[in-house]
This record gives C-alpha cells, structure tokens and sequence, in this order.
C-alpha cells in the first residue's frame, strides 16, 4: 500500500480516538494526534524528527479549524460566549499563537519534541490534581490579555486548542466555568487559525516536505483525522452523558505521562 493511504485510514482511526475523547471529557486532539502523527510520518515517510515535530503540530492546528468551529458555534448558541472575555483573551490568544508556531518552526525537532514531551506531562498532572479553585481577584484587560498570550504561545507550540490551559485560569479568576468553557471554544478556534497560518507561511519554502504539504500542514493527514472525529464527537457526547468521565480522565492522564516519556526517549 501506498504511504500516503496508509497515512489517511491511520488518521482516520486517529480521528476516531480524538473525536471520542474530545467528546467525553472536552480535551483537545492534539494531545493525541501530534505524538500520534509524529511517530506515523517518521515510520511511513520515513522523514526525521526536525521535520516530523513542526509538520505533525501544524496539521494538529489545521485540524482544529474544523473540530474548533462546530465547538465554538454550539457554546455560541448556548449563550456560552462572553463577548468581554472572547474579545481580551482573543487579542492576546492571537499574539501567542502567532509567536509560538515560529518558535516552533526554528527550533530543532528534537527541542520541539522534549518540550511538547514535558508540557504534556504538567496537563496531565494537572486533568489529576487540578482543583477549580478561586482567587479573590477578577480578571482585568491586561490580565485576560496575558492569559491569553500565554495560552496561545504554549498552545501553538504544541498544536493543541488551549482549553486546558484557559479554562483553569479564567475559573480561578472567578469566571463562570460555563462561560470559560465558552471562552476557551473561541479561543481554540482563534489559536488553530492563526498558528496554521504561521505554519503555511513557515514551511513555504522549506526543502524536502512530502507530496500533499501546504507549508508543515499535511493535508491527506489533516482530511482523515477530521472526517472521523467530526462524526465520533458527537458520538462521544451522548457517551459522556452516562459515563464516569472521572475515572476515564485519570487514565487518560497516566497514558499521556507513558506517551511524553516515550517521545523523550525518541519517536524513530
């Protein structure tokens, strides 16, 4: 078989596992699909880890248009959406994203690789023990904007929407957790726009990228996982509806912490 079919049904059978975890616990599929899609381009296209690193977070991002779209349109229509939170976080959101896909971009796949690796270990440590606690302070402009700059950078970095970054911070400065859920649909879609774009522009006039590239974004990877996940999310809703999502969560968390180590160790 062909690499670049193999590529698609393997990402089609990503897309399910996103689709399903995304809908049961509400967590972004690049956590999944960058170390996923990392090992499948290093074992199918046989390519190295500089170029591997960048290609699979910037196909996560691309990915995340899609899934990002009907996520933040569903909160839209739930009244979920706080125009004053959307708008401040958005700005510094959109800065972050920017900034972190061209680090990302000049940076050794090998770097990229560890520090995705690590970050991935602190979001599950904190899906464990993060507690929703609250400050006594509200967020002001400029501290939304950090908060936003912040998620948008290390969330670019790795190709994920942020939601487990945002979320926790905007509760702890008493927001309403619905609104911050609301807050962090937008902003994953904001992220994934602006990163992709980054990554296009980053990747134009790179040598040596695969048939089907459009910069580091790798389209027959980005239309397989989307096809599937855009169906099973749903699916994995209706799940989370009868389901321990508690139980499910902490498990999550200690096979990310497996996954971080194995890509420490290396992915070829």
């Amino acid at each position: 078989m062909e690499p670049v079919y193999l590529i698609i049904l393997s990402c089609i059978g990503i897309g399910v596992v996103v689709g399903l975890l995304a809908g049961l616990l509400g967590i972004g599929g690049g956590l999944i699909i960058v170390p996923a899609l990392s090992y499948l381009l290093v074992h199918s296209l046989e390519l190295n880890t500089d170029l591997v690193m960048p290609m699979a977070v910037a196909t996560s991002l691309s990915t995340i248009i899609f899934t990002g779209s009907s996520s933040a349109f569903a909160h839209y229509r739930l009244g979920n959406l706080n125009r004053y939170l959307v708008l401040w976080c958005g700005l510094g959101i959109a800065a972050g994203a920017v900034s972190g896909a061209q680090v990302a971009s000049n940076i050794s796949g090998h770097t990229l690789k560890n520090i995705f690796a690590v970050l991935v270990m602190l979001i599950a440590l904190q899906m464990v023990l993060g507690r929703s606690s609250m400050s006594s302070y509200r967020a002001s402009k400029p501290v939304l904007t950090v908060i936003g700059a912040v998620t948008g950078f290390v969330s670019s970095l790795m190709g994920i929407g942020g939601g487990a970054l945002l979320v926790p911070a905007l509760v702890w400065f008493q927001v309403n957790v619905r609104k911050a859920i609301g807050c962090a649909a937008v902003s994953g879609l904001v992220i994934a726009l602006f990163g992709t774009v980054s990554f296009v522009m980053a990747g134009l006039n790179k040598p040596d990228l695969p048939p089907g590239s459009v910069g580091y974004v790798y389209l027959p990877a980005t239309v397989g996982i989307v096809a599937s996940s855009i169906i099973t999310a749903g699916i994995g809703a209706r799940m989370g509806q009868k389901l321990d999502t508690r139980i499910l969560k902490k498990m999550l968390a200690v096979l990310l912490v497996l996954v971080s180590i194995r890509m420490i160790v290396g992915i070829e």
